[in-house]
C-alpha cells in the first residue's frame, strides 16, 4: 500500500491528506505506479491528483473522472458526459520534478500562457512543471485544470468562469 494510505475500501486504499481522506484509487495499477515514486515526489503528485478531483466536483459540467493508466503514468478522463480532455501526471524524482500533462493537440498549454504567463513552467504544448522545492500557484492551477477538465464543453451558460479578481471559480 503506498505511504499515506490509511484503509483500504472496496474500491481501493484511502488516502490520508492533511487530516482528510483523499479519493480512493479507482485502478490498482494506478495506486502501483504511486508506489514506484519516491515518497517526497508521492506525496507532491498525491496532492496534484486530489485536486483534480476536487476541481472536477466542484466544476459545471465535467463529466465522471476515470483515473486509469495512459503510457504508463496516472490518467484522469472525464465520461458521461465527455467533457474534458486528458490529464496525466508525471514525475521524474532524480530531476525533482512533477507535472501535469495534457495532449499537445490542444490549446491549453497556449490559453495558460495567454491568461498566467510566468506564473508556470512550461514543458512545450504538452503540461506544467514543478519542482519539488517549489510552491504550486494553486488558484491558477485549479482554474487550468477546470478548462482542461471543460474542454471539450461550447461556451454558453454553463461554460467555467474565472476571475483573477476573486482568484476563484464560478461555482468552485
Amino acid at each position: 500500500m503506498p505511504t499515506g494510505v490509511r484503509s483500504m475500501s472496496r474500491s481501493g486504499p484511502v488516502i490520508c491528506h492533511r487530516g482528510t481522506d483523499m479519493h480512493p484509487f479507482q485502478d490498482q495499477d494506478v495506486a502501483k505506479t504511486f508506489e514506484r515514486w519516491p515518497q517526497e515526489l508521492r506525496s507532491r503528485i498525491l496532492v496534484l491528483r486530489e485536486m483534480i478531483f476536487e476541481v472536477a466536483a466542484h466544476t459545471r459540467g465535467v463529466g465522471e473522472i476515470v483515473e486509469t493508466l495512459k503510457w504508463n503514468v496516472p490518467a484522469y478522463l472525464t465520461v458521461k458526459p465527455k467533457s474534458g480532455t486528458t490529464l496525466r501526471l508525471e514525475g521524474n524524482g532524480q530531476r525533482g520534478i512533477y507535472g501535469l500533462y495534457v495532449p499537445c493537440s490542444t490549446s491549453l498549454i497556449e490559453q495558460c500562457k495567454e491568461i498566467y504567463q510566468k506564473k508556470f513552467t512550461y514543458n512545450k504544448n504538452r503540461g506544467l512543471i514543478f519542482e519539488l522545492n517549489s510552491t504550486i500557484p494553486e488558484n491558477e492551477l485549479r482554474h487550468f485544470i477546470a478548462m482542461a477538465l471543460t474542454y471539450h464543453v461550447k461556451s454558453g451558460p454553463n461554460a467555467t468562469t474565472f476571475s483573477r479578481k476573486q482568484n476563484s471559480h464560478e461555482g468552485l
